[in-house]
């Protein structure tokens, strides 16, 4: 019983040590932006969002 609780441990330990690379990841692409850009992109989305809705009507 003592083996399958060593074993869980080492999974989770994986587990969190995986989602911290995620995490870690996540925050360099987030920080490859400027603000420029997020706004850019923003209105980009907007655009096609209303282009969207034009259609449809």
């Amino acid at each position: 019983m003592r083996g399958i609780w060593k074993w869980v441990g080492l999974a989770s330990v994986a587990g969190v040590v995986a989602g911290g690379v995620l995490v870690a990841r996540d925050q360099r692409r987030r920080n490859a932006y400027t603000p420029d850009d997020i706004r850019a992109r923003l209105h980009q989305r907007l655009a096609e969002a209303e282009a969207k809705a034009d259609e449809a009507d």
